[in-house]
């Protein structure tokens, strides 16, 4: 037992380390041959932090485990809302003022509500995870449409767009580019596999269920990239960053980590995802949405007070999910 709790740890390092060395790769490489920081900030930086989510959710539905997945999913969204930004903004108040944000927040509540209708009968189908993973393009070229159409005829004004061409790794040379690169591709899957198959052994001895090991462990451990961002945000003062990189991970979680789940393993999932784990998931996601909207029409807020309910909400859900395993 204690070879697999350290399997499933080193596994965990290691698939973080190597998705950010993709990241790093990629976005080197990428902006080698000529490709503006703006548009490697919105995708390529944007999607690594979700790797490991895919690449887990891949893995595990390969292996014929989709609860994991689809656990892996939904509790790191609600890990990054309730956990990650409580966080970060009880350390230090949140002031936004993106108008990306502010556009992605209805659209994060929407996508979430689909995943929950989705995942409400118990199934997840090959053609639900094929509309999702359509809905995952179509978001990502919607994003760099609106984004480079503005930028023409405006001066880019937009905080979180700004601040995330900031954060664009410098660029290397295209040798050792292409070395992290291929690092990347190798450890990301290879990892994700052994972390995998420890977490369903441990959860078989202890007689958890894959979904609720997918829930707690590999979630919390597979957003720990986005509470490190969302840490180093504050301390630059980069606000709408914070909060960005949170809307964003999730809307990608639910778009091509959960469509993961249908496409390659479709079929009957757990009962309690979509009775307990789904609805919470949408409800932490309506609360993030009702405590940014205020009256005001400028920036808004998210206070410490804020970020002590949303960690009390997180902690609420892991009460819930420990008081439902049978012993």
């Amino acid at each position: 037992m204690l070879l697999q709790i350290f399997i499933l740890l080193v596994s965990l390092i290691v698939l973080v380390w190597s998705a950010d060395k993709f990241v790093l790769g990629a976005s080197s490489l990428a902006r080698n041959i000529g490709i503006s920081p703006m548009i490697i900030g919105l995708t390529i930086v944007a999607m690594g932090s979700s790797a490991p989510e895919m690449m887990i959710a891949g893995t595990a539905s390969l292996q014929g485990n989709p609860d994991t997945a689809i656990g892996n999913a939904i509790g790191s969204n609600i890990t990054n809302i309730a956990l990650v930004l409580g966080i970060t903004a009880l350390l230090h108040p949140l002031s936004v003022s993106s108008s990306t944000i502010k556009r992605e927040l209805p659209i994060v509540l929407g996508i979430t509500a689909i995943a929950y209708w989705f995942v409400a009968d118990s199934h997840l189908s090959f053609w639900e995870g094929l509309i999702l993973i359509i809905g995952f393009f179509a978001y990502i070229l919607a994003l760099l449409f609106i984004t480079l159409r503005r930028s023409k005829t405006h001066p880019l004004d937009d905080a979180m767009l700004i601040e995330a061409e900031q954060e664009v790794p410098e660029a290397i040379p295209t040798s050792n580019s292409i070395f992290w690169l291929v690092i990347g591709i190798i450890l990301l899957p290879l990892s994700a596999s052994y972390l995998v198959e420890s977490s369903v052994f441990i959860a078989k001895a202890f007689g958890i269920s894959d979904l609720v090991i997918g829930l707690t462990v590999i979630a919390i451990g597979t957003s720990l990239p986005e509470l490190a961002a969302s840490i180093m945000s504050i301390v630059k003062k980069e606000d709408d960053l914070a909060l960005g990189n949170i809307i964003g991970s999730n809307i990608f979680n639910i778009l091509a980590v959960l469509s993961l789940a249908g496409l390659i393993a479709p079929g009957e999932i757990d009962p309690e995802a979509s009775y307990r784990d789904a609805p919470y998931m949408l409800g932490v996601t309506l609360l993030l949405f009702l405590l940014c909207f205020t009256r005001k029409l400028g920036n808004f807020r998210i206070t410490r007070m804020k970020g002590v309910m949303l960690l009390i909400s997180f902690v609420a859900y892991q009460l819930l999910l420990f008081s439902q395993i049978k012993h």
